[in-house]
C-alpha cells in the first residue's frame, strides 16, 4: 500500500468520498453534511491523504483541518480528523491505523496541540481504531462539531 498527500477534490478522494457517503446513508440514514471545502485541507492549515493498493487502485483516504476556539466547542490548536475510510475490501490490512499516525505526525509539525474527532455509534469499527490508538470520549456537554448534540455522536480528543 502507498499513501500519497493530495488535496480533497482529486478525482479519486471525491471518488471516495461518495462512497463514504454512501455508507453513511446506510448506516445513519443520511450523510454527512459538514461543510468541507478543499481549501480546508491544504498545508499548513490541513492535509488530506489518499492509499493506493498494488494495483493502484484508491482504497482509504484520511484528512485533517485546523480549527480555533468558536462556536462549535473546538479549541485553539485542535486538528480535526475528517473522512476516515477504507473501503471494505481493504479492511482489516491496518489502513486506517498508518493513514491515522500519519494525520497526528503532521498535524503535530504543522504545531496543531490536539487531535479531535467526531464519529458515531453506528462505526463500531472506528470507535474500537480510536480507543485504541489512545484517544479519550468526550463528556456530552463537552462535544464539538456539527453533531455534537446528536444522539449517535461520540466525540473523542488526543493530545499531541
Amino acid at each position: 500500500m502507498t499513501i500519497v498527500t493530495t488535496r480533497f477534490d482529486h478525482p479519486d478522494a471525491v471518488k471516495l468520498n461518495e462512497l463514504v457517503q454512501a455508507e453513511y446513508v446506510e448506516r445513519y440514514g443520511s450523510g454527512d453534511s459538514t461543510p468541507l471545502d478543499p481549501v480546508m485541507f491544504d498545508p499548513p492549515c490541513g492535509l488530506y491523504l489518499l492509499a493506493y493498493d498494488a494495483a493502484g487502485r484508491p482504497v482509504a483516504t484520511g484528512g485533517w483541518r485546523a480549527q480555533e476556539a468558536g462556536g462549535e466547542g473546538y479549541a485553539d490548536g485542535d486538528a480535526e480528523i475528517k473522512r476516515m475510510f477504507v473501503v471494505r475490501e481493504a479492511r482489516g490490512l491496518g489502513l486506517a491505523r498508518r493513514i491515522l499516525a500519519r494525520l497526528e505526525e503532521t498535524a503535530r509539525a504543522a504545531g496543531r496541540v490536539r487531535m479531535v474527532l467526531e464519529t458515531g455509534t453506528k462505526q463500531p469499527e472506528a470507535l474500537a481504531l480510536y480507543r485504541s490508538s489512545g484517544y479519550l470520549p468526550v463528556p456530552q456537554d463537552r462535544r464539538f462539531g456539527l453533531y455534537r448534540h446528536a444522539p449517535d455522536s461520540r466525540c473523542f480528543t488526543k493530545p499531541l
